[in-house]
């Protein structure tokens, strides 16, 4: 597949998430959760987290912003529901690592699920923020941080 081609299938998927979010909703009972703000460009990310049996059960988000946060934090509840919590502060770790162009294993890449395709938004360093923002929301929720962070 040529790179243009594999671009702009990059370019459906982030599209397919920010307008046909998953779990994005409030959950019932959070166990955990975490409100993150960037106010450099206004995104807002709410992650509600479901942890049973240190698993998480369910998970949710809210919040507004542009279209690489929103199908960022989609991409994220879809790769770590039903993953442990170590599990899932390793797939945090790797996102942030990934998105100040750290090398990891095609291993840990493809744990990340549909969120791996947004190395190429790390090309733009004005829009890692946009995408790390709920991947910060989801650590500092599990690790149970303060309820609000910027």
């Amino acid at each position: 597949m040529g790179l243009s081609k594999l671009n702009g299938l990059y370019r459906e998927v982030i599209l397919d998430h920010a307008n046909n979010p998953h779990n994005k909703h409030e959950i019932a009972d959070p166990t955990n959760k975490m409100t993150v703000h960037n106010p450099t460009c206004g995104d807002t990310i709410n992650v509600e987290v479901e942890v049973e049996d240190n698993r998480i059960k369910n998970i949710g988000y809210t919040g507004s912003g542009c279209t690489i946060s929103q199908a960022s934090a989609s991409m994220m509840t879809e790769a770590v529901k039903g993953k442990t919590v170590d599990e899932a502060l390793n797939m945090a770790k790797t996102f942030s690592d990934m998105a100040i162009g750290k090398e990891h294993t095609q291993e840990d890449l493809d744990a990340l699920g549909d969120a791996q395709i947004l190395t190429s938004i790390m090309e733009f360093p004005a829009r890692i923020k946009c995408a790390t923002i709920s991947w910060w929301a989801l650590q500092r929720a599990l690790l149970k941080e303060n309820d609000e962070e910027e």
